[in-house]
């Protein structure tokens, strides 16, 4: 028996939170769409369009990562580990394995 890793990295913000890495995570049509509204927004409304903005980036970036994990699976490419070395793995970590 076999099972796959999850890798969860902690680096942060998937996306950085300014304009620049927002709209480097969006679609052609999605990143004009975010470049017409921020333009247009008074100063006082520039965060929170920023705001809104980096949340359906964080998404986008996220599907993308879940549809790549999908096709993995699909083609029997993802990475597997044994049970035995996932348990090793959590020992060594002070980690219950119960």
């Amino acid at each position: 028996m076999s099972v796959q890793p999850i890798e969860v990295e902690n680096t942060g913000d998937p996306v950085p939170r300014n304009a620049e890495g927002i709209a480097a995570a969006l679609s052609g049509a999605r990143r004009m769409e975010f470049y017409r509204e921020l333009l247009s927004a008074a100063p006082q409304d520039a965060e929170a369009v920023l705001r809104r903005w980096w949340c359906e980036a964080v998404l986008d970036v996220e599907q993308a990562r879940g549809d790549q994990l999908t096709v993995a699976a699909l083609a029997g490419t993802l990475p597997l580990r044994s049970v035995a070395s996932v348990i090793e793995h959590r020992r060594a970590a002070g980690l219950p394995v119960e």
